[in-house]
């Protein structure tokens, strides 16, 4: 018996683009694009009768945009993780993003192998953002000083004396935006002894996943 496929709803007002995104998915074996949508509003609709474990989001769209309709999934405990893929490398719409409940914030200008393996990532419970995003929020982050980020971080510099030097390591590329793939090639591991470290790096930090652990790394100097 094989395994089940990843459900995946693309939504996109543009529907060159939400197609092209659409056919690139539909080739990889273990996804499968189970319907679309051209703004939040239908996203919503989809969401409900098809079920699909990842929404690929759009952000600016009309009737509904993409934020919106994240933090209503969210508020309603739909059990879809959302990874928004956009054009636009805002700060505040980034931040927007994730304190909305998306899983991740990818650009479109990836390839469809990274976007396939964003889409496992956060259908495993995991969360990504796109290297370029990663890079230009983290110094931002560092600039605001008293303010509170828009997801709660321990900061506490002592804990850095409960991690190995492999740990610390995997926490200095994750603060780079690495995938596990990418991790596991620069540190010459397996992708399952990563995603193992991972596990007790979320746990010894007390986070819920890895943008939170790319962000205190960042926050306490392992960039």
């Amino acid at each position: 018996m094989s395994e089940r496929k990843i459900r995946v709803v693309v939504v996109d007002d543009q529907a060159l683009i939400r197609t092209g995104i659409a056919s690139l998915l539909a080739r990889k074996p273990d996804i499968e694009v189970v319907g679309q949508a051209a703004n939040g509003a239908e996203a919503l609709e989809r969401v409900s009768t098809v079920d699909p474990d990842v929404v690929l989001m759009d952000m600016m769209m009309p009737v509904l945009d993409g934020i919106e309709a994240t933090r209503r999934l969210t508020a309603a405990g739909s059990r879809p993780a959302v990874l928004i893929l956009t054009t636009f490398r805002d700060d505040v719409q980034i931040f927007q993003g994730l304190a909305a409940g998306a899983r991740g914030y990818l650009l479109k200008d990836m390839d469809h192998k990274m976007l396939a393996e964003a889409v496992r990532t956060v259908a495993a419970g995991g969360a990504l953002l796109h290297p370029e995003v990663t890079a230009q929020m983290l110094p931002y982050l560092g600039r605001m000083g008293g303010e509170t980020p828009p997801v709660p971080l321990p900061a506490q510099s002592e804990r850095l004396a409960i991690f190995s030097e492999r740990e610390r390591a995997i926490l200095a590329l994750l603060a780079q935006g690495h995938t596990n793939q990418g991790i596991s090639d620069g540190l010459a591991i397996s992708v399952g002894t990563v995603k193992n470290h991972i596990s007790s790096i979320l746990s010894k930090l007390n986070v819920r996943d890895r943008t939170q652990a790319a962000l205190w790394a960042y926050q306490n100097g392992l960039d």
